[in-house]
């Protein structure tokens, strides 16, 4: 499959852009979910172009209705390439929602791109903390921001803090927030202000790291 530049959604300025962030979804909801929407328009009202794109099997389930499981991890990363590839002019930041910012780590430093943004990043299967997904988060040259939620089940606030990571990445919690930052009813922390402080923390790391 090749992603053509008429399938990708753009939200914020076209030419006058901070920079550019191309925003990968997670494994079972599309690029046009609520969480990637509200993300996406809120970084664009910060001055970040950000663009979005889909992998393969969830193209395919966007025209055939049929849900497919995730690519391969060889296909997801080309995919990443070519999307990276339409914006190579630009270095642009990559990143995305647990497994699309999960890829987007794994071609950042190849890619040589400005800098990745990991949303819920899945440190490891739930139930499983032995089975960690961290090797190439040790010896990362470019700046990675990961914002996870403290009762994240791919890695709580109590496992991720004893993570040996390279010193270009700058992790943040998001109080009481799960998978998708959503919070307890009982916690102080609501879905909107966990994801105001994501898209806040996100649009500055990108101006700082902007060149």
């Amino acid at each position: 499959m090749t992603v053509r530049k008429e399938d990708l959604l753009i939200n914020g300025p076209r030419r006058s852009a901070i920079s550019t962030l191309i925003l990968a979804h997670g494994a079972g909801a599309p690029m046009d979910s609520d969480f990637m929407n509200q993300i996406a328009e809120g970084l664009g009202k910060e001055g970040i172009k950000v663009v979005r794109f889909e992998f393969p099997h969830m193209a395919e389930r966007r025209s055939t209705g049929k849900k497919r499981p995730p690519n391969s991890a060889r296909i997801l990363e080309t995919t990443w390439r070519e999307v990276i590839d339409l914006f190579e002019t630009q270095k642009p930041f990559v990143g995305g929602k647990s497994m699309g910012g999960r890829i987007a780590s794994q071609v950042a430093d190849p890619e040589k791109v400005a800098g990745c943004v990991c949303l819920g990043y899945p440190f490891h299967p739930p139930g499983k903390p032995d089975k960690l997904r961290t090797e190439h988060l040790k010896t990362t040259g470019v700046p990675t921001l990961i914002l996870q939620g403290e009762r994240d089940p791919f890695g709580n606030a109590e496992e991720v803090v004893a993570y040996q990571l390279s010193k270009k990445v700058l992790l943040r919690n998001v109080p009481d927030g799960d998978h998708s930052f959503q919070p307890r009813k009982s916690s102080p922390a609501t879905l909107e202000s966990n994801l105001g402080l994501v898209i806040a923390s996100v649009a500055d790391f990108i101006r700082r790291n902007s060149r």
